[in-house]
């Protein structure tokens, strides 16, 4: 474990150290990842306290990556850091990783939800020589109140539906992982392009059940549906996977889902809902953003950078 720091002139200080020894609140920056020489959180303090954080997986090739095979990993703030300290950790970082013979550094930037100084970030990557190399747009869905008055003016109109159609929709903890191929099945069968790291998610699940639920939607005790969301954050909740039964006749089988989504974002008391990207190989998924759309209030986009040293 490297543990160290460096003092620059505003008496903020870089310290280093294993990503899996403090318990941060993004569990993802504390999962361990196959296939790298080390995975390092790179702190920003002041007076011993945390100020901004990211963290980092390190390869022998000498590529430094925030974080793969996950959402976004990227920078952390307090919302009052300063522009001038920002930068300023962002220029400790490029030169402590040149001193590990780094020759490119790779990071991808969460929305401005998950922190409120992303813009700032950006701003400051780009005037740092980053370039940005991949840009998702994710639509959200803010605010406790709001996400209440939804809930209570949604449940009452779906109610009767669900009952005359024989439909069940539900939320739970994960006990087995057999949606996981449904999931795959039905989006291939509708022919979307599907990638999902199966072991990966069972590892996840397995080290933090309490961040993820699965949504089931039924048909007569059948599942036609299944969606998986995941807690990133103890503020949020984020629509990762789903899909639905192509050969279902159901119509408002999605719809289901995201009020349900819904609902379980009440019982969090979570501040927002991440309803993911909308995304294809040619473009933007224009109907999926457009079905989004209905419950969304807001848009923020995740960037990738990149930095060759």
């Amino acid at each position: 474990m490297n543990n160290f720091s460096k003092e620059p002139r505003d008496s903020h200080r870089l310290r280093v150290t294993s990503a899996l020894v403090q318990k941060k609140d993004y569990f993802l920056s504390n999962f361990p990842y196959d296939g790298f020489s080390s995975e390092l959180d790179f702190f920003w303090e002041k007076n011993q306290k945390i100020k901004a954080s990211i963290t980092f997986v390190l390869s022998d090739s000498g590529l430094a990556l925030s974080l793969p095979q996950v959402p976004f990993g990227g920078f952390w703030t307090e919302s009052n850091l300063s522009s001038a300290s920002l930068e300023a950790f962002i220029l400790a970082l490029i030169t402590e990783m040149k001193s590990r013979e780094i020759r490119s550094i790779s990071l991808t930037q969460p929305p401005k939800p998950y922190n409120s100084q992303t813009d700032l970030v950006n701003y400051l990557l780009f005037k740092n020589g980053f370039k940005q190399t991949k840009v998702l747009s994710h639509q959200f869905f803010i605010g406790k109140k709001k996400i209440k008055k939804l809930v209570q003016r949604e449940s009452v109109k779906f109610q009767k539906g669900i009952k005359d159609s024989g439909l069940k929709i539900s939320s739970s903890s994960i006990s087995n992982f057999g949606f996981l191929e449904a999931i795959r099945t039905w989006n291939v069968q509708r022919g979307y392009d599907v990638a999902i790291d199966e072991n990966r998610i069972v590892q996840q699940v397995s080290a933090y059940p309490e961040r993820y639920f699965l949504i089931t939607v039924s048909q007569h005790d059948v599942a036609i549906g299944y969606s998986l969301a995941v807690q990133l954050t103890s503020d949020s909740l984020y629509y990762f996977l789903s899909a639905m039964n192509p050969k279902t006749t159901t119509k408002n089988g999605g719809q289901l889902m995201v009020n349900e989504l819904f609902r379980l974002a009440l019982d969090l008391r979570v501040n927002f809902i991440d309803l993911g990207s909308s995304d294809l190989e040619a473009g933007a998924n224009h109907s999926l953003l457009f079905f989004k759309s209905r419950f969304a209030n807001d848009f923020s986009n995740k960037v990738t950078w990149i930095k060759e040293l």
